[in-house]
Parts: structure tokens; C-alpha cells; sequence
């Protein structure tokens, strides 16, 4: 029995493979290079690895009294380590110079947080408001049990299922009731219904669970619309129908969403199979556009025929257009 007092501070970490790194070709970077070029601002988003300061993708970002770091949309002003204020397996959003490695911000959002449904041991997954979660690592899936609440930070896969590389155990039955949540991007309107679809991936091909709301919803003023990334607070404890019934809908900008022209490394799994052909391929990562062409360098003897659905891989490039170029590619 865990004593009531450390429940909530008991995390259980999915240990990640060490990430290798491949300098950026073309005039872009070294081996510390952070996003590339010269000037402006990087962004950086993918899994923390380990710290001094923070690594994520191979890169020791630097933080100092300046960086400011974001939890679950609150900054923390603690002024406590790295290690302590965010874990191993986190994903989170790095914005730092570009030709420096200087972190200004560190942002991390969970995907949900909610108590479990219902587990299967077979592929070890469960179910958390309707959302998958696929947890690779058996010895960590096993430390769970249906009703824990927990909160989930993850890669999302071709079938819209939350890969966990995070998993913290906030609460264990019996609980109070409580407001959960849980993030996605919206389809299915118009409805006449005053509902919702939810899913993770902006497409709408693969929603989760249906949202029904009660309007007016504040910081909406021309209303919902498709492909909106939002935050669903509920009290609800597992879809009835597969519906769930949401008490607040929050705008919240997605991690791949990112300023045109910027210089972007993003790590994920291939949503969206490739097309075209050679080395001219468009295809998504996590829903993202992304484009590669001749010039765009493959690491470790790979190639773009490597490029298949639910590969994990890390682009490295530009925004153009709401159009990730590549630069490189790393699998990981």
C-alpha cells in the first residue's frame, strides 16, 4: 500500500533509448546544433532523455533563471532543478536560439489525465476517456491497475493511440470526484446535437470519443471548428456510449503547429503513409505536413523508402507554408 501522502508525487518512467544525433548537413549546424541556421528562434519538440540541463534529441539544452518553464499551461517560478520540475519521457516544446543550444522556453502538456477503464494485457494497452494508451514497457503497464488516475505524455500513432513515453500515477481508488482532461483536435461539426467528435489526429480520420457541450463555450467567438486542437475538462469517468460530457473546451495551439519560416526539428511516428516517389515524398508526422526532396539527407544508411506508417522517426527542417521541409531525417 502506498501511503496516502506520496501518491501523488509516485512517477512511473518509461525509460527511453539514449538518442544518437546526426549534425545537419548543408551549412546548418554541428553536432550540438539545436535547430539550425543563424539567428531567430528554433523549436525543438520531442522526448526528454536525460538532464544537464534538459536533452531532447540528442541536444543538451541550456536552461538558466531566464528560461522560462511551462507545465500544463502554468509557469513555474519555483526556481527548482530541471529534473525536478519536468521527468524523463516528457514530450515538450523547446524554443531556444537558433545556432545556439540556449533554451527560452520549455513548455510540456500532457495529453490527458484521467483514471483508467479498462486494460488489456494482451498488447498492453488501456483506456483513459475514450483514448488509448499503448505502454511498450511491460514492467510499467503491470504497476497499473483499472480506476488509477493518471496522467499520459506521449507520440501519437497512425491509429490516433496515445504512445506513452510518460506515465504518472496521480491517485489510486478510492478517489474523490474530480475535473479530468483530455486534449484533441475536433470533427464531425456541424452537429445539430450540440456535440463534438474527438480525436489526435486533425484529419478527423481516426476520432476517439464523442464531446457533448453546452454553449456558449467563453473564448469562442465564432464557435467551434474543425481541426481546433482543444482541451476537454470533464468529470466524467469513462465515455458512456462513447460519449463524455464536457464542463469547459479550451483553445490550446497544438505542439506541431509552428510559425512559417522557422527552423523546426520534430520527432514522432509517421501518421500519414508517404507519396510521390525517390525522394520527393510527402507524408505526416503526428498529422504534420512534411515534405522531403533530393536534398534532404537520410541518417545511419536509410533512405526515404524507409519512410512507412508508424515509423518513429525525427525531422529536422523548415516551415514553410503549414509544410515541414526536410533537411534531415534520423530514425529512431
Amino acid at each position: 500500500m502506498i501511503p496516502a501522502g506520496r501518491i501523488r508525487r509516485l512517477r512511473i518512467r518509461i525509460p527511453l533509448l539514449l538518442l544518437t544525433f546526426l549534425s545537419l548537413s548543408c551549412g546548418i549546424g554541428g553536432s550540438d546544433f539545436a535547430g539550425g541556421g543563424t539567428g531567430g528562434t528554433g523549436i525543438s519538440t520531442g522526448s526528454i532523455s536525460g538532464f544537464g540541463s534538459v536533452v531532447m534529441n540528442g541536444v543538451h539544452f541550456r536552461t538558466d533563471n531566464n528560461t522560462k518553464k511551462m507545465l500544463n499551461g502554468n509557469e513555474d517560478k519555483s526556481g527548482r532543478m530541471d529534473n525536478v520540475v519536468f521527468a524523463v519521457g516528457m514530450i515538450v516544446t523547446v524554443r531556444h536560439g537558433v545556432g545556439d543550444n540556449d533554451a527560452q522556453k520549455i513548455e510540456y502538456r500532457n495529453n490527458l489525465e484521467g483514471p483508467i477503464s479498462s486494460m488489456s494485457s494482451g498488447d498492453n494497452t488501456f483506456e483513459v476517456l475514450g483514448q488509448t494508451v499503448v505502454v511498450d514497457n511491460g514492467a510499467a503497464f503491470a504497476l497499473h491497475s483499472p480506476n488509477d488516475v493518471v496522467e499520459v505524455s506521449g507520440f501519437v500513432d497512425s491509429a490516433g493511440r496515445i504512445r506513452a513515453t510518460y506515465i504518472e500515477r496521480k491517485m489510486q481508488p478510492p478517489r474523490p470526484a474530480k475535473e479530468y482532461e483530455v486534449k484533441g483536435f475536433v470533427s464531425g461539426l456541424p452537429t445539430i446535437d450540440n456535440t463534438f467528435l474527438l480525436g489526435l489526429l486533425p484529419d478527423g480520420s481516426v476520432p476517439v470519443v464523442t464531446v457533448l457541450y453546452a454553449p456558449p463555450i467563453s473564448g469562442f467567438p465564432g464557435g467551434l471548428e474543425n481541426r481546433m486542437y482543444v482541451q476537454v475538462t470533464t468529470i466524467d469517468t469513462m465515455p458512456s456510449g462513447g460519449r463524455i460530457t464536457g464542463t469547459r473546451v479550451e483553445i490550446l495551439p497544438p505542439r506541431t503547429d509552428f510559425p512559417d519560416k522557422s527552423i523546426v526539428d520534430l520527432e514522432g511516428f509517421v501518421t500519414a503513409a508517404p507519396s510521390g516517389s525517390g525522394n520527393v515524398l510527402s507524408f505526416a508526422v503526428e498529422g504534420k505536413a512534411v515534405r522531403t526532396d533530393d536534398a534532404t539527407v537520410f541518417a545511419s544508411g536509410k533512405t526515404a523508402a524507409d519512410i512507412q506508417r508508424d515509423v518513429r522517426l525525427q525531422v529536422r527542417g523548415a516551415e514553410t507554408g503549414g509544410v515541414l521541409s526536410a533537411v534531415n531525417i534520423i530514425f529512431r
